[in-house]
């Protein structure tokens, strides 16, 4: 089997916006650390002007976990569309998510480190699991299911 290695630059925008279709305030991945045809590693900052931290909660800002699920689901899709496996045009949709459990809060200005593992890929979906961490705790993990449209599809 072929392993590939890419390392980019952190936080090089413009190569995650040509790896993904999100832009801000919806873009959750600042930089591919490293990706092969099994594991992806990626890393995102949560700025602490990030819009949902105005409201979830004010006197105590913490990530929603529906934004680590993205941010892993996110890394993902940018690894494997890094390595080829998916096309330009490719959109992938989460379809389902399973054995999802939050371990640490991930509070304003904190790095997250994203492992994914590559499940299943196929031209029509995209199976994997993910572990968030900030510095060595485990924040969060998670299964995921993605559809993949093409978006001359209708």
């Amino acid at each position: 089997m072929h392993v590939e290695i890419i390392e980019t630059p952190a936080g090089d925008p413009n190569d995650i916006k040509a790896l993904l279709p999100h832009r801000e305030p919806f873009l959750f991945v600042d930089a591919i650390l490293a990706a092969d045809t099994n594991r992806i590693v990626a890393r995102h900052v949560f700025r602490e002007d990030a819009f949902f931290f105005q409201g979830h909660f004010p006197r105590y800002p913490v990530v929603p976990g529906v934004i680590l699920i993205e941010t892993m689901a996110q890394a993902g899709g940018a690894g494997l569309r890094k390595l080829g496996l998916l096309g330009g045009d490719a959109l992938f949709f989460l379809a389902s998510v399973d054995k999802v459990k939050f371990r640490r809060q991930v509070r304003p200005g904190e790095a997250l480190r994203v492992e994914i593992e590559n499940l299943k890929v196929s031209p029509q979906m995209i199976k994997q699991s993910g572990k968030a961490y900030v510095g060595e705790d485990l924040a969060a993990q998670a299964e995921w299911l993605c559809v993949v449209r093409r978006t001359h599809d209708k």
